[in-house]
């Protein structure tokens, strides 16, 4: 490490003007990250962390300022006084920024080899040759296949995964000092995730780059950094190398985020989650005395007081009246838990009842296919699915995007016609799509999207969107479904003044909440979950599966709950499923998730998790290489091409059958049980 820090930030602080007042958003961060070094900064949806990101790189909105006391200094050179036009000359050249969304930040009229290019020809001045081949070396070290081929294509042609690679390409071709991520795996499923992070961490260590990662994913800070910055409502709560800080965190608020955080094994029945009561501060009502008092467990009075940041020891940093006390074990805080009572047995028919299900799609046809009269292929999106959801219950399911999930719910929910197969809700038929559906089986039917923002109305309240339902499905008066509303808003924890908020005066988990009280309104038999938390920060995520099975315990609904990540599925569900390209491959108890045997492809969604201790080893059964091209899944069993445990030509050739592994544990694979058990505790020890 270099005695010199590549990036020194002092006392930053950062304002946003708002109707005519200048509003502090960020207050006195510190940060100092060396050659080579990887610094995580953390915090909650609106802690500013993005801010730090953006006033680091002097790239703020026009109604944002970096105040004239902040010290940002580069290898020495103090970049605060720059302005942006002579920040231009830096961008791209000294500083790479990957961002969350490669998607919209790369040029959709433009292939990528040649966005590569160009930033290799203005920043270095190299000729057009030299800066193609160049570009193909790039892509190259990111590790894309096929370098001369990709280059060529734009951007909507790529996975997430891949555009993520050329955001990463990009920033590193011209050998910046800094590297600055700003959540760039939030949307990635959890093996492009672990083979993105592989990837940063091998780059930064082969360039001897400085990167700050911004994230809210306690378990990639654990996995990646070597040092982590907490922050909250626009503070520096604690500062420390990163195995210090999970070790032993010193501050109330980090103690409650890495509580909060699902942790593979743990369940509701368990391990209820405990989340941090409260949200955070909006910027125009910011406590004079430590920010997070207002929701802290060991608040006492001189917390009404600003704590100093304070050094707590080798090389820590911390913002707390009693973090002396936390250290000493004297205190510690108690957050509230939920206490879920198990589901109960089901011995009658199950409640939804998926028999041989599948939705296939015809994929258009090229030019030259159709010159040569070629048949339009077909993608199997879901392909033979059978499972059954008992009253109450919670089945999870779970699988890399592209596996067909959501697919199956929107089939199942009837947003699309299914090609074939049966769906029984309560012993009953139903039909088609929405359209066909009678209001009964629609009442009983609910679904809840990933992304709230889409699926509330703008232009209606809170209190209108809930409405709705309750006088459409529910049959109720006017009268009477605004009274039904506010009793809706109360079971998620929120007050009767919601009613009359605008979506756009929420906040996201606020969001999400309205949308699942929505989802309730016609007292649904069935709720289908797609994603509900995937893009909530860990705080807010936990406050929402709390919710979730607090909800299910009162009303006896059951869940089909959608997600990508196994260890919050293995927290909410009673019964997980893997699915891999339209097809179940595993269907198993939730308490049996981490007991060997598990299919090879489940084996690597586990051990693609990043969890929340820097201790834990990254290595195993680690997924490589990408899903195949919709409508060319292989013969044989779908996975055989990514399988490190393929036997050889009876993987290629014969669908492999169903195995039973356990009470209730099946396993779609050509490998005996007992074998794959032997394998992956081998791989373990």
């Amino acid at each position: 490490m270099s005695a010199e820090p590549v990036l020194r930030v002092s006392d930053l602080a950062i304002s946003y003007r708002v109707n005519g007042h200048w509003l502090r958003a960020v207050d006195g961060v510190r940060l100092s990250i060396a050659a080579g070094e990887i610094a995580g900064l953390v915090g909650e949806s609106g802690s500013g962390k993005s801010t730090v990101a953006t006033g680091v790189l002097r790239y703020l909105p026009a109604n944002g300022r970096v105040e004239p006391h902040s010290q940002i200094a580069l290898a020495g050179d103090d970049l605060a006084a720059r302005s942006r036009r002579a920040m231009r000359r830096i961008w791209g050249a000294r500083i790479g920024f990957v961002p969350q969304d490669p998607g919209a930040a790369l040029n959709p009229s433009l292939p990528v080899g040649e966005q590569i290019a160009e930033v290799l020809r203005r920043h270095e001045g190299l000729s057009r040759r030299a800066a193609r081949d160049r570009a193909l070396e790039m892509l190259r070290r990111v590790h894309l296949p096929d370098a001369a081929g990709l280059a060529r294509r734009y951007p909507h042609e790529l996975s997430g995964g891949q555009q993520q690679r050329v955001a990463i390409a990009m920033a590193l071709s011209v050998s910046p000092q800094l590297l600055v991520l700003d959540e760039p795996t939030t949307s990635l499923d959890v093996t492009t995730e672990a083979a993105i992070l592989d990837l940063v961490r091998e780059q930064v260590s082969q360039t001897r780059a400085a990167a700050l990662y911004v994230t809210h994913n306690l378990g990639v800070v654990a996995q990646l950094c070597d040092r982590v910055t907490v922050l909250y409502a626009g503070e520096v709560m604690e500062d420390a190398p990163v195995r210090d800080l999970f070790a032993r965190p010193l501050h109330p608020y980090t103690i409650a985020l890495i509580r909060s955080v699902p942790r593979l094994g743990t369940n509701k029945h368990r391990a209820p989650l405990p989340a941090i009561p409260g949200q955070p501060p909006s910027l125009s009502e910011r406590p004079a005395g430590c920010v997070f008092e207002p929701r802290c467990p060991l608040a006492i009075p001189i917390c009404r007081t600003k704590p100093p940041l304070e050094p707590s020891g080798s090389g820590r940093l911390v913002r707390c009246h009693r973090w002396q006390e936390i250290a000493a074990g004297e205190v510690a805080p108690e957050l509230p838990t939920l206490d879920v009572q198990p589901a109960p047995t089901s011995n009658g028919d199950p409640l939804l009842h998926v028999e041989r299900l599948a939705k296939h799609f015809p994929l258009r046809r090229t030019f030259d296919q159709f010159l040569r009269r070629e048949p339009p292929q077909t993608v199997r999106a879901v392909d033979g699915v059978t499972l059954a959801i008992p009253q109450g219950h919670t089945l999870g399911l779970v699988g890399e995007s592209g596996s067909g999930k959501t697919t199956l719910a929107r089939v199942i929910i009837g947003l699309e016609p299914r090609t074939g197969g049966s769906i029984k809700l309560l012993g009953e038929d139903v039909s088609g799509t929405v359209r066909e559906r009678a209001h009964s089986s629609l009442a009983r039917l609910q679904m809840v999207f990933q992304n709230p923002q889409d699926s509330l109305n703008p232009y209606m309240t809170v209190g209108q969107a809930l409405r709705r339902p309750l006088m459409k499905l529910a049959g109720l008066s006017r009268a009477e479904a605004d009274a039904q509303a506010i009793r809706l808003l109360a079971s998620v924890n929120l007050g009767p003044e919601y009613a009359r908020r605008m979506p756009g005066e929420l906040s996201g988990g606020e969001k999400q909440r309205v949308a699942i009280a929505r989802a309730f309104a016609s007292d649904p038999a069935l709720i289908l979950a797609d994603e509900p938390v995937s893009s909530l920060d860990v705080s807010i995520q936990a406050a929402v599966l709390n919710l979730l099975a607090r909800l299910q315990a009162e009303r006896g609904t059951a869940y089909l709950f959608i997600s990508h990540d196994l260890a919050v599925v293995g927290y909410l569900a009673d019964t997980i499923a893997v699915m891999y390209l339209g097809e179940l491959v595993e269907t198993m108890p939730a308490e049996s998730l981490l007991r060997p045997p598990h299919h090879p492809y489940t084996e690597a969604l586990i051990a693609a998790i990043p969890q929340p201790d820097p201790d834990r080893p990254t290595a195993g059964n680690r997924l490589r290489g990408e899903p195949p091209a919709p409508g060319d899944v292989p013969r044989g069993c779908p996975f055989h091409p990514r399988c490190p445990r393929k036997l050889g030509p009876i993987c290629e050739v014969d669908a492999p059958p169903w195995q039973q592994a356990g009470s209730g544990h099946w396993i779609k694979c050509h490998i005996p049980p007992g074998d794959l058990a032997a394998m992956q505790r081998q791989e373990r020890d």
